[in-house]
């Protein structure tokens, strides 16, 4: 399935002014958290004790790619991408606000390879570097910059990836939130099955790592709409730390539901 994937990347990799997908692109039309959001920050922010936020929002990702270069030195491609994940509390009577929105860019070498083992095919190998912030000032700013590796590998409809990383340092006046390794890991794990038209994927973070104490675990599925080829159903279970910059050591238990247009597989 990855391989697949890797060559409907390379059908449309020539075609000048052609945006790819990188990370799944959905909306959840509901998604509530039924540990609630902390409104503490905000308050702090605007100074107004009485700012409240809906536990049930709107959630999107917007995620895509582009080559820099292709069969470089007949041995790698080099892509940038961009993701933005918002948080909108479209429910609220104030205004429907974003929360929260993340954006991430990020450029990285692509190795496409066949090493195989114990009947696992390792697929593709990235190293790569990656911003990711919330672009907001005051209390509410989170950031950080890693250095990370991703290493695909697949059996038949399976696939798994191992993606560790290496948070590059800041100064201490510069950084907003000094202790997000603590709760997001120096690594991330995920899974992910296709059946038919069905993708089921799970994601674990820094459970190991943090004692099963600040980790955190998403699963997925999309799944077909009748016979409609331009969206999927899609629902989305978090729970855990990190589910955004500004919630990274907020415990959050999710479930959303909507439409995903593109997925892992």
């Amino acid at each position: 399935v990855v391989s697949e994937r890797i060559r409907g990347d390379k059908e449309h990799v020539l075609q000048p002014f052609t945006l790819m997908s990188h990370k799944p692109n959905y909306i959840l039309i509901g998604a509530h958290n039924t540990h609630g959001y902390d409104p503490e920050v905000y308050q702090q922010q605007f100074d107004d004790p009485s700012f409240n936020v809906d536990d049930t929002e709107a959630q999107f990702q917007i995620s895509v790619k582009v080559p820099l270069a292709v069969n470089l030195f007949n041995m790698m491609d080099i892509y940038a991408a961009y993701t933005n994940h918002s948080f909108w509390q479209f429910y609220n009577d104030s205004s429907a606000p974003f929360r929260e929105t993340n954006h991430e860019p990020e450029g990285w070498l692509q190795f496409n390879t066949d090493f195989e083992f114990f009947g696992f095919t390792n697929t593709a190998n990235m190293f790569g570097i990656v911003h990711q912030s919330n672009g907001r000032g005051g209390v509410l700013s989170r950031s950080w910059n890693r250095l990370y590796a991703n290493f695909l590998v697949e059996r038949g409809n399976l696939a798994f990836s191992f993606k560790p990383w290496y948070r590059i340092p800041e100064d201490d006046v510069d950084d907003d939130n000094p202790d997000i390794t603590d709760y997001l890991g120096h690594y991330e794990l995920r899974a992910a099955y296709k059946w038919n038209e069905h993708v089921f994927s799970i994601m674990s973070r820094n459970n190991l790592e943090s004692g099963f104490e600040k980790g955190a675990i998403e699963l997925s599925w999309s799944f077909p709409l009748f016979d409609y080829p331009y969206l999927k159903g899609y629902v989305q279970y978090f729970t855990g730390y990190g589910e955004s910059l500004i919630d990274y050591n907020n415990y959050v238990n999710k479930i959303g539901v909507g439409f995903a247009i593109t997925d892992w597989l």
